[in-house]
Parts: C-alpha cells; structure tokens; sequence
C-alpha cells in the first residue's frame, strides 16, 4: 500500500519542488496564479539579451546545440526547447541493452528467491526450449493465464523501465520503442520457465511506450543537475522513484552526482489535480448510494501546454490520471488512463484555438463491477474556447483504433481469483472530454467513452460498452473545490455461445479537490 500511494503522490511532490518565482523575459503571459510549478532557468535574465525574438509560431531549430548560450533555443517559458545533447550524448547501443539486461537479471533474482515463483526457475533447459519456440505468432507461443491487473498494468510498467534505459541514454521514442520491444522479447525467453506469451509481448512493449515516455519526461521535470546537497538528493530519489529505468542509468554515467552549470533538461509546464474523499459503487437495483463504500485518492497530471505552436515531438503534451481505492479487496488501483500526441500541430479559426494529429491512449479500468484495458492509435483533437470573460470551455475528443486489450467475461471479474477471468480481443474507440471552467468558482465536466471491444482469445463475441462520467465541482476558496461524480457504466455483450447480455452499473464520488495551476498551459481541464 505504501508503494502504491508513494507512486500516485510523487508527481505532486515534484511539482512542490519545482515551483520558483516565474519570470517572464518575453512577458508573454499574464502572472495569475500564486503557484507555478515550471522549472524556470535562474539565470534567464542573464541571458535575455541572447534570446532570439520568440513568439507562439517561432519555428524550433533541434540542429543546434545548446550548450552554448549564443546558439541556445528557449521555449516561451525560458526552458529548453529539446534536452542538450551535449550534456546528454546517444550512448552506443550496447548501453540500454546492458542496462536492460541487469534488470531483467535483477526481477528475476527477486522473482525467484524472494517471492519464490516456479516460473521464475529458469536455466539452460528453459533457455532452450524457448529459443526454438520460433515467432510470436506461432503454435510454441500461447496467451497467458495470469490475473488481468498482472497482464494489463505490471506488464506496461516494466517495459516502460526498458524504454527509459534507452531514453536515458539519448535515444529518442521510436528508437526506444524498439528497445523496448527487445527487452520484453528477452524476457519471454530468458526470464520465464514457461512457454512465451505473446500478449505479454504486445503489451509491454506498447504500453512500455505510453507509460515510459511520461515516466521520463516527469522525471525530467523533477531532475536539476546544477543543484547539490539535500535539495540534489531529493530530486534523484524522487526521479529514481518515477523512472528506476532512469536512475540506473544515471548511476552507471555517473550522473547522480554530476554538476552543471546550467539546465541540460527539456522541461514543460506542469499542472497538478488531486482529490480525495468517498467512492460508493451501487446495488445491483442502481439507488443512489446504495452499495459498497470505499476511500479513493485520485490524482490527475497535465503536461505541456497544447495551445503553444511548436514543432510536435511524442509526448511534449500529454494527461494521465491514476486512482486508488482502499477497502474494496484487492483492486486496489481503480483506473489509470490517459493519452498524449504522437505528431501534430496548431491552428486557430475564429475563436478556437486547436491542437490535433495522431495520439497515443491508455485506458485500464480494474472496478469491481467491469474489467477494461485499451491501448488505441488514432485521430485526437484538443480545442480551447472562451464563450464568457470569465469562462473557458476545453474539449479532446480521440477516435482510436485499438489493436490489443482486455475486457471481463460475461460473468464479470472475479475478485479473487489469480487465473485470467477475462478476454484478450481489440476493436475501437470513441472518447470526448469536455470542461466548462468558470476559474475558481465552479466546473462542469463530461467524460463520455465508447468502445467496441471484439474477442480475439476467449468467449466470442463483440461488447458495446458506454462510459459516462458527469461531474461537478464548487470552488470553496483558492484552488480548493469540493465535487461530485456519477459514473454509469453500460454493456451490450452479443455472442454466439448466449443470449445478448445488458448490464448497467452506476457509481458516485464525493471529493474534495485541490489544483495545482501553472497558469501558462493555458488553462485547467480538471
């Protein structure tokens, strides 16, 4: 329990550590709020006099280095456009693979004599077997049989280790994207006794992508080689505690301790959410507050600001939200999703300003009523509208292809149960997110999600599946606000082995929830 609420209350503790007093050399923005939590170069003033005219379509020139101030490319914010390559030098390819390789070495070590897995007994015999077991698609790969928490969330989470080996050693994501395909590839053979799974494979190694690149560019908000003694310290934990991939990494280069000059890291604006207060999932009969009651701590990252016209990189704008639930069993992590750009740009028409191209989405949802995990590729669109002088309504809407993911059987998941109680299949997706913010005072919120989820490895079929999250908060003073949410889940399930199943939950949460703004994203979505 205490790993878990250490994983959802870092980000928030790393945007305490980086808040310093904003100064704006361009004097871009208005200064509207008491807590910027952007990582801001102390020395921009000294160097105001060298930045180049910058406005929001300056064009970035990655060519350059930009160790030297006279060539130095900021963005609007006075942070680095793209992280120094001096400082940060594409390592050669034997280095992540290493890397990897000792982790993998170390899980299994751990796996084997601390928590005592037969599976993790491995030697020359496994070894062998698994080195002829051929391709993934072939008959000597099976689907794994393990818990759907295990398969749809431990899973990613150790490829994106293996994508941070990479990104730490100067590769970018599509380069380290491989590697990670390569670790978890390793891993089927080496690191188990039992046939290779393939699902393992394809989830790891996408999934390894979502959660490795924001597990690094987080870090990387956190990290700040010029500092030293405790404030140094704290950083290299608390980034150790977001990427291990990362701190061991820096352990080998010797960067833990290394000191700067000046900052060598791309940073981007950072806003933070958290709420805590009363999950309740109902009766079957769906009264209002009807079922089992549960504590819940939610906790809700923006990064980037989407409304800024640059030239996209994976990820310079993504959100992600993570949700724990205390006294419902053993799902303890209620949901964790979120989605970020692949490649795009912006553009504006009229009123609206837009960011769209092609997004990256995570969706893992471990409820005790519905199991649910899509990874998609697709269609995303981020819009910002001002209808009011004190109101501003933001909207994402994703339209995804889902090529792998998970979904409970018709008899819904089993809370105890260490076997797979689900279907391994793929489809689509529809999602939109909506906000109307009135600042402080109030908001006004619809999450609104549709999935056709196709079965590819167990009972066949196709479900429907629609989830509504309407939600409101009141501001009480500052950034504090106190909320509800009503979630109602429905389900179409049609098979050829039973009849059309429909099945409709519905749940409330009552919150109080407090925001972190940097004022320079653009605005809050929360």
């Amino acid at each position: 329990m205490k790993i878990i609420l250490t994983i959802l209350l870092v980000p928030f503790a790393s945007a305490r550590i980086n808040a310093q007093t904003y100064m704006d050399p361009l004097n871009l923005f208005p200064r509207d709020s008491k807590l910027c939590t952007l990582s801001i170069a102390p020395d921009v003033p000294r160097i105001q006099s060298k930045l180049p005219e910058l406005t929001d379509t300056t064009k970035v020139d990655t060519s350059k280095k930009v160790q030297n101030l006279d060539t130095v490319l900021f963005d609007m914010y006075g942070n680095l456009r793209v992280d120094d390559p001096v400082f940060n030098k594409k390592d050669a390819w034997y280095v992540p693979a290493l890397n990897i390789v000792g982790q993998e070495i170390l899980l299994n070590l751990a796996d084997h004599y601390l928590l005592n897995f037969d599976w993790a007994r491995v030697g020359f015999a496994s070894w062998g077997r698994n080195l002829t077991a051929g391709p993934p698609w072939g008959n000597d790969w099976i689907w794994d049989d393990t818990r759907f928490s295990n398969d749809m969330f431990l899973h990613p989470y150790t490829g994106a280790n293996y994508f941070d080996a990479a990104r730490a050693s100067g590769y970018d994501f599509w380069e380290s994207s491989v590697y990670t395909f390569g670790g978890s590839y390793l891993w089927k053979i080496f690191g188990e006794n039992g046939a290779p799974e393939r699902n393992s494979l394809i989830y790891t190694t996408l999934g390894g992508m979502f959660g490795g690149e924001i597990m690094y560019r987080l870090s990387s908000n956190v990290l700040d080689d010029r500092t030293t003694g405790l404030e140094r310290t704290m950083r290299e934990i608390l980034a150790g505690v977001l990427s291990p991939g990362r701190f061991v990494s820096r352990l080998v280069d010797g960067k833990l301790t290394h000191v700067t000059d000046q900052e060598v890291y791309k940073k981007e604006p950072l806003n933070v959410t958290i709420f805590t207060g009363i999950h309740q999932i109902n009766n079957s009969n769906n009264v209002f507050l009807s079922g089992q009651t549960s504590e819940l701590l939610n906790l809700q990252i923006d990064y980037g600001n989407p409304f800024e016209r640059i030239d996209r990189k994976p990820y310079d704008f993504f959100k992600i939200i993570g949700e724990a639930n205390i006294g419902l069993g053993r799902k303890i992590i209620n949901d964790v999703a979120g989605y970020g750009i692949l490649e795009g740009g912006n553009s504006r028409s009229g009123e609206f300003d837009f960011l769209s191209g092609l997004f990256q989405n995570y969706d893992f949802y471990d409820n005790p009523n519905y199991e649910l995990t899509t990874l998609g590729f697709g269609y995303g669109l981020v819009s910002r509208y001002l209808p009011l002088k004190n109101a501003t309504w933001y909207s994402t809407l994703n339209l995804d292809i889902v090529p792998f993911g998970g979904n409970d059987t018709h008899f819904g998941p089993n809370d105890t149960t260490q076997t797979r109680d689900f279907n391994f299949g793929g489809g689509a997706e529809a999602k939109l997110e909506s906000t109307l913010n009135f600042g402080d005072m109030a908001t006004i919120k619809l999450v609104a999600n549709y999935y056709w989820f196709h079965t590819y490895v167990g009972e066949p079929g196709d479900n429907f599946i629609l989830l509504l999250k309407p939600r409101v908060t009141v501001g009480i003073f500052d950034n504090l606000s106190v909320g509800l949410e009503q979630t109602i889940y429905s389900s179409v399930r049609e098979s050829s082995d039973f009849a059309t199943i429909n099945k409709v939950t519905t749940e409330q949460k009552i919150f109080l929830m407090y925001y972190f703004e940097d004022s320079h994203r653009g605005g809050h979505y929360n």
